[in-house]
């Protein structure tokens, strides 16, 4: 009999070791890691746009929205309507300088995950402008952050410069 219930203690065990899948734990913060930014070639000769690209954990796995969101916190007139945020700087005389663009190039992203709460990770690849063709300085970088729908912001990260064709 002791051996018996030994023996179920030890199945038991087994079952809630292997049986759990185990996901991943992150901060409910969301994280995020430069990959790359790599120009498109628009066929012109000249730069425009640039293809950004970062690698993200959450822990919650709140990321995103919906064309659908715009209660007051989301609202069109709101600093969260979008929740990433991308500021183009130019270097002018050795300085960085940040542009003040007439059109934000912040993004929207939308949902990464059905099943919130749950730990994502992943890429996260946005089109943006790198071009400010009222200007003649041709070295730019980014800086960009990501904000979940409980208003946690990662930290900002920054590009490399890169050079772009007038």
């Amino acid at each position: 009999m002791k051996k018996f219930s030994i023996g179920i203690i030890v199945i038991l065990l087994v079952i809630a070791t292997f049986g759990c899948r185990r996901e991943p734990k992150y901060s409910e913060v969301p994280h995020i890691e430069f990959v790359s930014l790599e120009k498109i070639d628009n066929g012109t000769g000249h730069d425009s746009q640039a293809e950004l690209t970062i690698y993200f954990q959450d822990g919650d796995g709140d990321i995103g929205l919906d064309e659908t969101d715009r209660n007051p916190v989301f609202a069109v007139d709101s600093p969260y309507y979008y929740n990433f945020f991308i500021h183009l700087y130019e270097k002018q005389q050795g300085e960085w300088v940040e542009l003040e663009l007439p059109t934000p190039l912040h993004s929207r992203i939308p949902h990464l995950s059905n099943d919130v709460p749950e730990s994502i990770e992943g890429k996260l690849s946005i089109v943006t402008f790198i071009n400010n063709p009222n200007s003649p300085y041709d070295t730019v970088r980014l800086s960009c952050y990501l904000v979940d729908r409980a208003l946690h912001h990662s930290d900002t990260i920054i590009t490399p410069e890169i050079i772009v064709k007038k």
